[in-house]
């Protein structure tokens, strides 16, 4: 340690200890400002999607909330329920591309500085914002069956799992002035 540029060296010389000092703080100082940088540039990324019929348009930003849908005057004919999926579809279209896009904010901003943390962020990225053409791990779960309401005024069993419903206690003559103590 005492060698060349060593501890040894630093102690000899203190006016070369101190531009060193001045030098690490210099750079440290202009590394945050490239991160600062980057951070700022990447929240004003926006990405947009169209659904391929032009029916709805969505933009997400780079944490990937939804900051604007439009729809055409297509979507008065669409049941809710393709609405619903078209509104979907879109977004997950327009938030796959927040990985890129960072990534090519980072790569313009910090070049080859800290891989292993520009990794685990994209990483981070691409799992919260997967490709909508990859297919999901589990097929979506279909709705439960409605039973249909018995004819005859007689009331429909509850659905299975729902908790019954309190019976009702009698009324009484202090609960005429809506007085609830």
């Amino acid at each position: 340690m005492t060698g060349p540029h060593g501890l040894g060296d630093l102690m000899r010389d203190p006016d070369e200890t101190i531009r060193r000092m001045d030098d690490w703080a210099a750079g440290f100082a202009a590394k945050a400002e490239r991160y600062q940088a980057a951070q700022e540039e990447t929240e004003r990324l926006r990405l947009t999607a169209t659904s391929s019929d032009g029916a709805v348009s969505v933009t997400v930003g780079a944490d990937g909330t939804v900051t604007d849908l439009t729809f055409s005057n297509k979507v008065k004919s669409f049941p809710l329920e393709e609405l619903s999926r078209q509104i979907l579809t879109t977004m997950r279209r327009a938030q796959s591309g927040i990985a890129d896009r960072v990534a090519g904010v980072m790569a313009e901003r910090l070049g080859d500085e800290d891989p292993e943390t520009r990794g685990a962020l994209l990483d981070s990225l691409r799992g919260r914002f997967p490709d909508p053409d990859e297919p999901d791990e589990q097929p979506p779960v279909p709705p439960a069956p409605v039973p249909p309401v018995p004819s005859g005024g007689a009331a429909a069993p509850p659905a299975p799992g729902t908790p019954p419903t309190p019976p009702r206690r009698p009324a009484t003559a202090d609960d005429e002035d809506n007085n609830p103590w």
